[in-house]
């Protein structure tokens, strides 16, 4: 079983974590004065959830991370329900910073709001997930103002010292900001994203330089690189894949570009999600990517990956060989 140290924490982990995002069902972005979208991943079933969540404990996965955004709060609420009983076994990442409208299944971002509410956003974490404290409470705005931030990140060293949170870490793509929170003595991560296609090796390095663990998200690319999608691929409107065209050039070369790494990805008799999550581990050992699951099959698929464990460093070179090929401006 694959297992790594969660950056400067105390917390061993799997070096598989799962995703929760999608498990929370449809909600809506609605920022006031702008156009809403969807922001979940479409309907979901709370039983095939729970299901899933267990099955993923029973394969030896330790991490879940969720978001209170996520289903504006559902996604909790299902996870806390599904670790109900194992709840000694897991460590559980959350994360903060939008006003979160329960009821209506609406969220939207208030920087003003994010110091003013961040002890009531815990305590209602703490609800939903049914937990006396949060392992690792990561702020999920991503450009919030620096200055603010380390005003945040004496707030959440408090909620470490009452018992409330037990680390804290940034969900953000943008280095200066993850900096803000690096040197704290309770920062234990970053998430940020990371897959075959996308690299960060300046939010790595930060990682490496602060004793971090970098927890990766979008380690599939939507899915995308499970090789399932073809260019006449749809999704129903409440699934944020809607606004997605895959006849867009874009789209269309990235499907190449996953035809081109089959024979990589699935060296060994790997599948192809499990081919992108070891390329991950072999790029970076404190990465931690954490794919999102919809029901138990893909849970079973992922965590299969821990049988193979990191690419090597060859098979890395390849897949870093083919993206460069196929998709020079994202290399």
């Amino acid at each position: 079983m694959l297992k790594r140290k969660l950056g400067k924490s105390d917390l061993e982990v799997s070096a598989l974590g799962m995703g929760c995002w999608a498990i929370g069902g449809p909600w809506t972005w609605a920022q006031p004065g702008q156009d809403s979208y969807p922001a979940g991943w479409g309907q979901m079933n709370d039983a095939e959830s729970i299901r899933a969540i267990h099955t993923a404990v029973d394969l030896g996965i330790t991490l879940f991370d969720t978001a209170a955004n996520y289903g504006a709060g559902h996604s909790e609420v299902v996870l806390g329900q599904g670790l109900a009983g194992r709840r000694d076994k897991v460590v559980i990442a959350t994360k903060f910073g939008h006003i979160v409208n329960e009821a209506a299944k609406i969220v939207y971002g208030d920087d003003d709001q994010i110091l003013k509410n961040v002890r009531q956003d815990v305590e209602n974490s703490l609800r939903r997930l049914q937990t006396e404290y949060i392992d690792v409470y990561q702020l999920h705005e991503a450009s919030y103002d620096p200055e603010l931030a380390l005003t945040l990140r004496e707030e959440l060293e408090a909620l470490v010292s009452e018992g409330k949170i037990r680390w804290y870490g940034w969900s953000t793509d943008l280095v200066d900001r993850a900096r803000v929170f690096a040197d704290g003595p309770h920062c234990t991560s970053i998430q940020f994203r990371l897959n075959a296609v996308f690299d960060n090796a300046e939010m790595r390095q930060l990682c490496q330089n602060f004793n971090l663990a970098g927890l990766n998200k979008d380690p599939l690319n939507k899915g995308i690189l499970t090789g399932k999608y073809a260019r006449d691929a749809t999704f129903p409107e409440d699934d944020l894949r809607s606004r997605v065209n895959f006849e867009e050039d874009r789209i269309a070369r990235r499907l190449k570009t996953v035809q081109a790494l089959r024979e990589v990805f699935t060296i060994g008799g790997r599948s192809m999600a499990q081919g992108a999550i070891c390329y991950i581990w072999g790029l970076d050992e404190r990465m931690l990517p954490i794919p999102g699951f919809k029901n138990v099959k893909q849970v079973e698929d992922n965590a299969g990956a821990m049988q193979f464990g990191p690419m090597s460093v060859e098979e890395v070179a390849q897949v870093q060989a083919i993206v460069a090929e196929y998709e020079p401006e994202e290399a």
